[in-house]
């Protein structure tokens, strides 16, 4: 899930201190820099990488977006370790349909921008950042990345669009293994499964990477721009009644004492202790 964001059109979003935005050699480069944190992703991060992504399409100098962390994670996902939006209050306070929106915007930006976009997921890519990295066209993991959608543990549904992403990808199966029991993904068997399109080893990862983005900026963003709109076409023609679904079922999931308890059991590192109300 996704924190709330405020204003997400707001030109001075103070989420561009915690993305970097880098475009090198054809390639956009934004990095989720909040390593002390494992890059858990506030509603500025959220609100400034969308803005990026929308943006990227009308630039000519543009010709791929890379999605990274910095420091030791992709990313955890939503903070919710933090309380409140001002750091103060029950996390749970601070999701609401805002928080949604903001992670489905995100979503349909990655999906829908003509320009291919390759994730690249070192250590943990948790939360809505795991389906941040599933809505990339192309994602390279390190052998050292897990893929996590943790969201029944503290009560809730996978958002973001994970539930079609997943599904795509690796099947009704495995994508219900991931969903209902929370089980991360190893970066290999995430690469067996299909879930991810690359995998180096971790001394290898940012070459990997590095030979990656060059060769999409190399191509020819026409026929990129249609090959990408035919595969998602194809294989992610449900994605908008997922995204609505998945609204719908995460609102009324918030307003649970099952969501509250997840959530204040994640802050305090015990086992929750759901009922079923």
């Amino acid at each position: 899930m996704s924190p709330a964001a405020d204003d997400l059109d707001h030109p001075d979003h103070a989420g561009a201190q915690h993305l970097h935005v880098e475009t090198v050699d054809g390639a956009l480069w934004l990095t989720l820099d909040r390593p002390e944190v494992l890059n858990a992703m506030s509603p500025a991060m959220v609100r400034a990488l969308t803005l990026a992504v929308e943006g990227a399409v009308a630039r000519d100098d543009v010709r791929a977006v890379v999605l990274t962390g910095a420091g030791r994670a992709f990313s955890t996902g939503a903070d919710i370790g933090a309380g409140g939006p001002d750091g103060e209050g029950d996390a749970v306070d601070r999701f609401d349909v805002s928080s949604l929106d903001a992670a489905n915007r995100m979503v349909r930006a990655v999906v829908g921008t003509t320009v291919p976009v390759v994730a690249a997921v070192h250590g943990p890519a948790a939360g809505v950042a795991c389906s941040l990295a599933l809505a990339a066209d192309l994602v390279v993991a390190s052998e050292d990345a897990t893929f996590l959608l943790p969201f029944a543990r503290i009560g809730l549904m996978p958002d973001g669009g994970a539930t079609a992403t997943a599904a795509a990808s690796i099947g009704r199966a495995r994508a219900m293994r991931m969903g209902l029991l929370g089980e991360p993904l190893t970066a290999r068997e995430a690469h067996d499964a299909g879930l991810v399109s690359h995998l180096a080893p971790a001394a290898e990862h940012a070459a990997v990477v590095a030979d990656v983005v060059r060769r999409v900026v190399a191509g020819a963003p026409l026929a990129q721009a249609a090959t990408k709109r035919a595969v998602n076409a194809a294989t992610l023609e449900r994605l908008e009644q997922a995204l609505e679904r998945e609204r719908t079922g995460q609102t009324l999931l918030l307003r649970t004492a099952d969501a509250a308890e997840g959530m204040r059991a994640f802050g305090e590192r015990r086992a929750p202790q759901f009922r079923g109300e």
